[in-house]
């Protein structure tokens, strides 16, 4: 093994100091909090952006550029109010060298196959299937975790994560639900390459961030989305020319476009905070807490009725949190 594989090891080895620990504790709970929140709605901004429930109007990519140049631009103000309190120091300057800067393609490439294929699965899959195959990220995050960051789950911790992906799946069940079985092949393909690329970015970007844990996350941050916003330019001149450069970059964006294109790009900036400050099983917990809660909310709202499956899929979903946090404080 090299020494740069050695460093990296030794990076997500790392914990926080006790002191470092009581600050980075609230930190945690408002980034958890607020990426609960942000993704609960992320998957069906997508089916409403649809025309007539059936195709998009606008560019996916050009969309999917559009979130990544967002989050830049957000990263950036944050900084500069770092550099307004604390000044430019070593932590927080942009220049740097080519040796930091080179291990950001990579994520970024994965992001933006995966940020694609959302658009493309829901082609072939109606929300419901959409929100129950979501699931199988939820294990290739823990299996992937484990390869990457050589972080040891305990069988507990994997029993946690099990029930976690069952409670999930039996919550969204609907008496159209037997529809995930019959939707096509292609669409479960893409769903299961989406789960797994998922896992894989996120855990990436974790050992990234955590590789230089003194360096400030909006630097890490735009180093990321610079890369996002090229590879998604090359993506629209490559694939979409046409659609993008002929009828306009924002052809065909309505008011619901612009606040999925928010959206996504908010509930990107909260997953890169959780990295930073939390790791990949806490951002899992966090997203499935968020399908129970959009249930929960949708019942004065939008007259949302409780069903056996939904108490259920919650029932199990809350022993799956009790015990991979009880897991852990022993």
């Amino acid at each position: 093994m090299g020494e740069k594989d050695m460093d990296l090891e030794k990076a997500a080895a790392q914990t926080p100091s006790t002191e470092e620990a009581k600050p980075d504790w609230g930190r945690r709970t408002v980034v958890t909090l607020a990426l609960t929140i942000l993704t609960s709605s992320q998957g069906l901004l997508i089916a409403m952006s649809k025309a007539n429930n059936i195709a998009y109007e606008y560019s996916y990519t050009s969309a999917n550029c559009t979130v990544e140049f967002v989050k830049c631009c957000i990263s950036f103000v944050a900084l500069s109010q770092v550099w307004n309190r604390e000044g430019v120091n070593e932590d927080n300057r942009l220049s740097t060298n080519w040796e930091e800067v080179k291990v950001y393609p990579i994520p970024a490439a994965i992001y933006l196959v995966k940020n694609l294929l959302q658009y493309v699965i829901f082609l072939y899959v109606d929300a419901p299937s959409y929100q129950i195959l979501k699931n199988l990220n939820i294990i290739s995050t823990g299996v992937l975790y484990r390869l990457f960051l050589k972080k040891r789950l305990t069988a507990v911790q994997w029993s946690a994560l099990v029930l976690l992906a069952l409670g999930c799946t039996i919550a969204q069940m609907t008496s159209q639900s037997e529809k995930v079985l019959s939707a096509p092949v292609i669409g479960i393909m893409f769903a299961v390459i989406m789960a797994i690329l998922s896992g894989a970015a996120g855990v990436y970007t974790e050992l990234i961030m955590k590789k230089k844990p003194q360096r400030n996350v909006n630097v890490q941050n735009i180093y990321l989305y610079v890369f996002g916003i090229l590879f998604n330019a090359v993506t629209i001149f490559v694939y979409d020319y046409d659609a993008v450069i002929g009828k306009g970059f924002f052809h065909g964006y309505t008011p619901i476009v612009f606040f999925m294109i928010l959206n996504h790009a908010l509930s990107g900036i909260a997953v890169s905070l959780v990295m930073k400050f939390a790791d990949n099983i806490v951002k899992v917990y966090s997203t499935s807490v968020a399908m129970i809660l959009t249930t929960l909310v949708s019942i004065p709202l939008f007259g949302f009725r409780l069903t056996l499956p939904f108490v259920l899929g919650t029932s199990v979903v809350s022993v799956a949190v009790f015990l991979h946090y009880q897991s852990k404080a022993k």
